[in-house]
């Protein structure tokens, strides 16, 4: 493989604001119903929301709202309430996201669209804290509220009930030149407790609008100005209160007389914030440092309880701004934030005992494509976007004079409301598309005569795609078709053809086709099933004729395009069908025109793949959607010219071709939980490929990869079938061409594997791997207790529960996942690696490296459509290192 590493593509990282979990623990929910799933929102000062999935510590970034560059301050889930359907079954509310960003307003997040919903009603000043009501442990239905600590020190109640968010009333109106809410949290339902910039902590009476208990924290330390800031509130399960201040320490107080306990000096510099566990027995305390300490409860042989300082550890670079925590048998974790753009996911039970994991800085999904025979490289950030061609490597070595290995060749700004959100390139480089949320705009891209430079010209878009907006888009191999994913996850697919008033110029025709979905009946709880709704992958056949999606549930939806392209034909046709909805009267009344219209592009349409319905569900998000490339691809369905046979008649006046396309269409897929699978799209089944290398047969080394995987490259010429899959630290060759083991060592591959993952799940909490014993802080491996005066051995490791094995479930979905997978496999295969002569009977199977770190994408070049067989592989490698990403922004 031949490869460009790239170092100057610009993508800033930005620091982290606010951190949410949905929940703080598990819920207690009626018998039977399954908790909801956990998601962790992230908030940037360029006001972009990170939506993460824990997935058992596996970590997979799964949305990225797009913000108005506006720094977020606070994010905060709630939780519609429960309901009852007909049947007497719970179904289980859905979650909201809201948000505050230093504005007169509270703004509510549209999962489903990745943008704003709505802002809250009312007339109060800019909003520096907000909290939501909890909610869990009650029988109350009635929707959780907001509580919201402004900048002239009032304290506001919104109400979201009905779906709505509405101010409700004033809880208080506090009056003082340093009377400014920073920091506010619920006590209880009906008790907020809120800390101010005068070194006071105010308790409220929800229900009565009164100051309940006003509690000072004292003056400043030595040098420090005059008045303590009470950056940080919380509650604890008993009721008992928490703070962080600026004079770094960390104050306890009583949750029934409101008396202050006990303080500790937790921190040389200011306190920015605190986060207790589930059992309210342990606490992390935040610093402007980068510090962050661990506090425990102890209980001495009276039986009084105390507070002690037992860790403290520098995290981030700069300071830690926000965390937030989430503490279950299956889950126990502590996620912070700050000045450096690096979320870390820090052990909370296991604190010492495991290590801390910096999550991944660098988007899920890759903001660098190219233009494979064009050799463009494209990026975007914010509204610029910006056209590198990339050299070949020859004309810089060979040349007589000095050659640049790149050239910016264009670079294009979109005049738009909103950052963009997706772009997308034909592969001969001749047409560029661009969304935001709200608007989809399309580029002719034509090289200069006298310049190495690209002209762009603005291409008419219909309005009935124009104004949509896309998630995600995708140009067909062959450059005809431009598919668009809208913000709702609709796909319209438009065909793009040669404008015959000037045949250098491209057009797109004014006809948007619609693909329909299938209808699901989804009988799992779910308290995001709108958000897994979401289409998050898109992908085009090799040779243009298969257009499948994937959502974050881990559905397939997959169209086929009938017919044969017939340049003779007109370029849009319509076709009456019967309607969908049967033959009576009221489905035909109700149904409109277009949805029994099929439009027929050059004798071509697009439908409904016939075994679609028969590709399973998979077991969690896909994060790689690829079509196998064959050597025949391209001609695949250009062997018949037009559609003969087909001719109108009297009784089908408007006839066309239902051909499907000739061939195997193989989707190779990898999820988030790093399973893997390929489907023959055509035939709705596993391939044979897939049914003899399930997932267990896959290497040791990839196995223990603990970044989730980012993007796929193809590697086909020459007779070679290799995939090429990165992370945003490893890069892992896989040689799809022939089976990855052998029979023998696929049977030892699948229990060596099972019992590793068992191992792996049981001693780690969502954070890092294991510390090894020797390595640990100040921490014994165990201690000796007397007890009847008997010394026994006390292991300090914590041992794991049966009621709290989380890898009983995990047993159960993999019966299901093998059940997809699991297929007799014979004991005479032919272990020939592509199937090929002799000399590749030792042709590796796979490869990996962790040269290249941070990936922000890696994109294939080549120099024409002709792919020169005994030429490697050439591709592009986008590193981001993060002292340059920070050095940018």
């Amino acid at each position: 493989m031949d490869v460009h590493r790239s170092r100057f593509v610009q993508f800033p990282a930005h620091p982290i604001t606010a951190v949410a979990f949905s929940r703080s623990t598990d819920e207690r929910l009626p018998p039977g119903v399954e908790q909801p799933a956990l998601k962790l929102a992230i908030g940037r000062a360029n006001g972009e929301i990170e939506i993460w999935n824990p997935l058992q510590g596996r970590w997979v970034q799964e949305n990225v709202f797009s913000g108005d560059n506006k720094s977020l301050d606070g994010l905060a889930w709630t939780r519609e309430p429960d309901e009852t359907d007909t049947e007497g079954q719970v179904v289980v509310g859905q979650h909201r996201l809201f948000s505050i960003a230093s504005s007169p307003a509270v703004l509510e997040w549209d999962l489903q669209r990745g943008q704003l919903k709505k802002k809250s009603t009312g007339n109060f000043s800019a909003v520096w804290c907000f909290a939501a009501q909890p909610s869990h442990g009650t029988s109350d239905p009635s929707a959780q509220e907001l509580v919201a600590g402004c900048e002239d020190g009032t304290i506001v109640l919104l109400t979201t009930a009905d779906n709505d968010l509405q101010f409700k009333k004033f809880l208080a109106r506090v009056s003082g030149k340093k009377a400014r809410c920073v920091s506010i949290a619920y006590q209880k339902r009906d008790r907020v407790v809120a800390g101010f910039m005068d070194s006071t902590i105010r308790v409220f009476d929800t229900r009565s609008s009164s100051v309940v208990r006003t509690m000072s924290i004292g003056a400043g330390i030595p040098g420090a100005p005059k008045n303590t800031i009470v950056w940080s509130v919380k509650a604890l399960p008993n009721g008992d209160i928490i703070s962080g201040d600026s004079n770094g320490e960390v104050v306890f107080w009583d949750g029934r007389s409101y008396s202050l306990t006990q303080r500790i000096k937790g921190h040389d510099s200011e306190c920015l914030d605190v986060v207790p566990s589930s059992d309210g027995k342990t606490v992390f305390s935040g610093s402007l440092d980068g510090r962050i300490a661990v506090h425990r409860q102890s209980t001495n042989a009276n039986g009084r309880r105390s507070w002690a300082n037992s860790h403290h550890r520098k995290v981030h670079n700069g300071e830690v701004k926000v965390m937030s925590a989430f503490d279950s048998n299956g889950l126990s974790v502590v996620v912070s934030g700050g000045a450096d753009p690096v979320p870390v996911a820090i052990p909370l039970q296991e604190y010492g005992k495991e290590n801390n994991r910096p999550l991944p800085t660098v988007p899920q999904q890759a903001p660098v494509i190219s233009a494979r025979h064009a050799r463009l490289l494209v990026s975007w950030w914010g509204k610029d976007i910006n056209i590198w061609r990339i050299s070949r490597r020859a004309e810089v070595e060979t040349s007589p004079e000095l050659q640049p290995p790149r050239r910016l060749v264009a670079r294009i700004t979109l005049n738009t409301k909103h950052n963009i959100r997706r772009v997308s390139i034909s592969d001969d480089g001749k047409v560029l598309a661009a969304s935001t949320n709200a608007e989809i705009k399309l580029f002719q891209l034509r090289r200069k005569p006298d310049a190495d430079a690209l002209g762009v010209r603005r291409l008419h878009v219909p309005k009935t795609l124009a104004t949509l907006g896309a998630r995600a888009m995708n140009f067909s191999p062959d450059s005809k078709w431009l598919a668009a994913v809208t913000p709702d996850s609709e796909v319209h697919i438009v065909r793009i053809t040669a404008d015959l008033s000037n045949p250098k110029h491209v057009r797109v025709l004014d006809k948007v086709v619609e693909v329909e979905r299938q209808n699901r009946v989804d009988t799992s709880q779910s308290g995001f099933k709108l958000y897994d709704q979401a289409i998050n992958q898109l992908a085009f056949s090799a040779d243009s004729s298969v257009l499948a999606a994937s959502d974050l549930s881990g559905h397939i939806d997959s169209w086929v395009l009938e017919g044969h392209e017939d340049p003779t034909a007109p370029p849009v046709d319509v076709s009456q069908e019967d309607s969908k909805h049967g033959d009576s009267d009221d489905s035909s009344e109700d149904s409109s025109d277009d949805d029994d219209n099929v439009y027929i592009f050059y004798g071509q349409h697009w439908t409904d793949n016939p075994a679609g319905r028969l590709i399973p569900k998979l077991d969690s998000a896909a994060l790689i959607l690829t079509f196998r490339p064959t050597a025949d691809s391209a001609v695949a369905n250009a062997a018949v010219n037009g559609n003969p046979g087909i001719h109108s008649t009297r009784h089908n006046p408007y006839a066309h071709s239902h051909e499907l396309p000739a061939g195997r269409h193989l989707l190779w897929v990898m999820t988030a939980s790093h399973e893997m699978y390929e489907f023959d799209v055509l035939a709705g089944k596993l391939s044979d490929w897939s049914r003899n290398n399930p997932t267990p047969v896959l290497p040791a080394d990839f196995a223990r990869l603990r970044d989730r995987v980012i993007g796929a490259v193809w590697d086909v010429a020459g007779g070679r079938e290799r995939l090429w899959l990165y992370g945003t630290s490893w890069m892992f060759m896989l040689n799809v061409g022939g089976n990855l083991l052998d029979s023998h060592s696929r049977k030892r591959r699948k229990s060596e594997v099972a019992e590793q993952g068992l191992k792996r799940l049981k001693t780690s909490s969502g954070a890092g791997l294991k510390t090894p014993s020797h390595h640990r802080e100040g921490l014994p491996q165990s201690l000796k207790r007397l007890e009847d005066g008997t010394w026994t051995e006390v292991a300090l490791d914590r041992p794991i529960k049966h009621d709290e094995d989380v890898d009983m479930d995990e047993a159960i979905e993999s019966d299901t996942r093998l059940a997809l997978t699991r297929i007799k496999s014979t004991d005479d295969e032919d272990q020939i690696v592509n199937g090929g002569a002799s000399q590749q009977m030792h042709q590796r199977t796979w490869w990996c490296t962790f040269k290249y770190r941070p990936i922000l994408g890696v994109v294939p070049i080549a120099d024409d459509a002709a792919v020169d067989e005994d030429k490697p592989l050439e591709v592009v490698v986008v590193e981001r290192p993060l002292w340059d990403a920070q050095k940018s922004k």
